[in-house]
């Protein structure tokens, strides 16, 4: 160090440390290996994290899957019950013309039965034996046949009731069978969906672990680079300090000034700009389905959560959704998000983002506008959002986050929204 006093230099201390070339070569090696490695770890740091949200894409996809089954299922349980009762209701029409019949033919055995008791009444062979006269008997024959024309017509009216009424219940059983398959049908497509996400759930917790591991790595190989690069510079600072005691004793007062130049030179870092406002589109029902959805800005996510009115309870998925406590939770999911939205200018979309997306126009994502859904994945069953303009959209994202705007996601959307209004 020099000091300046009334411009005469003072004198010099004694020389710094002299760190050697061989040795700053060496620690400048080892801060280059370090950062060849934090260079490698952060490449499979991306690739790993690309990898994750990929997973993270398809436990979305085969959750909305699952929300699909379970809307399925529903509607088969629906056409199943209203099969059970026709089939009950057709097999009472039946019952009841048995026992029409039933009461028919006993009615004729015990006229038939009285007319060979009694022997002159009409009914039975007797009353022809009877007969004391040509006219008795031709009188006798005519109310026999009068008699059992009517209770037959009555009988074949019956019996073609009891036809009919076994053709309903046939016909009645066979929806019910029909509608049972397609519930044990659905039923099957439910487990299905639900085995898929628990896959999906069970790779993308793996991935996290090695995901973490791999950023463990990278944070511990940094803090030794940083550890090197000090030492580098600690080294490199020695030797600067050594040439500059060199040349002190001939450029005290210069080396002063050039310091205190270079120090008041140090550029400011420039001041952060504030990010500009997204203001909101305007439009009287497309402005209330807005309104709507980012009125629920801070609701928490909840899987399988929202309806028509509002927010309600998440529903187990087994994996993700239940390690955040969704089903205790009351919120939105993606598509119960846009059910909420919609329903306030009466357009009622199912709980299934695939179903959504099919549900109205299809116009270019170039030409999205606001009040238009977004969606993301095969079919838009990973995820939907609500696009706002100015390139931002408001969603409910993913467990553990809220609903909130954010700009508009580009890798694996869709290459149309879907245009309601």
């Amino acid at each position: 160090m020099t000091a300046v006093l009334t411009g005469t230099a003072a004198a010099v201390p004694a020389p710094p440390p002299n760190p050697s070339d061989a040795e700053i070569s060496a620690t400048r090696a080892e801060a280059d290996a370090k950062a060849a490695r934090v260079g490698e770890l952060t490449g499979r740091l991306t690739q790993a994290e690309a990898r994750l949200q990929e997973l993270l894409d398809q436990v979305s996809y085969k959750r909305e899957l699952a929300n699909k089954a379970r809307v399925d299922l529903e509607t088969a349980i629906t056409a199943a019950e209203t099969a059970r009762r026709e089939a009950t209701a057709a097999r009472t029409q039946a019952d009841a013309a048995n026992r029409a019949v039933e009461d028919s033919r006993r009615a004729l055995d015990e006229f038939a039965a009285a007319s060979y008791a009694q022997g002159s009444t009409v009914g039975s062979f007797s009353a022809f034996l009877g007969a004391k006269s040509p006219e008795d008997l031709l009188a006798r024959a005519q109310m026999l046949e009068a008699v059992s024309a009517s209770s037959l017509n009555a009988l074949d009216q019956v019996t073609r009731d009891q036809g009919t009424a076994a053709n309903l219940d046939s016909a009645a059983r066979a929806a019910l069978r029909k509608a049972e398959e397609k519930q044990a049908a659905a039923d099957e497509a439910k487990r299905t969906a639900e085995a898929a996400q628990q896959e999906a759930v069970a790779a993308h917790q793996a991935q996290s672990a090695a995901t973490a591991e791999l950023e463990a790595n990278r944070s511990s190989v940094e803090r030794e680079l940083a550890a090197a690069r000090g030492e580098v510079t600690g080294l490199e600072a020695q030797r600067r300090q050594y040439d500059q005691w060199l040349d002190a004793k001939k450029r005290e007062e210069d080396e002063n000034a050039r310091r205190a130049a270079a120090a008041a030179a140090a550029p400011a870092a420039p001041p952060r700009r504030p990010a500009a406002a997204v203001a909101a589109p305007s439009g009287s029902r497309v402005q209330t389905v807005i309104n709507r959805a980012l009125a629920q800005r801070g609701v928490i996510y909840a899987w399988g959560g929202g309806n028509y009115n509002g927010p309600t309870y998440g529903v187990r998925d087994g994996g993700v959704a239940d390690s955040f406590g969704d089903y205790r939770k009351i919120g939105f999911d993606c598509s119960g998000l846009m059910m909420y939205a919609f329903a306030g200018v009466g357009v009622y979309l199912p709980h299934y983002s695939g179903y959504q997306y099919n549900a109205g126009r299809k116009v270019p994502l170039s030409q999205m506008a606001p009040g238009d859904m977004i969606f993301w994945g095969p079919g838009g069953g990973t995820h939907v959002a609500l696009y706002l303009g100015g390139g931002m959209m408001v969603e409910a994202p993913h467990s553990g986050a809220v609903v909130r705007i954010s700009p508009v996601r580009y890798g694996g959307i869709m290459p149309y929204v879907t245009r309601l209004l």
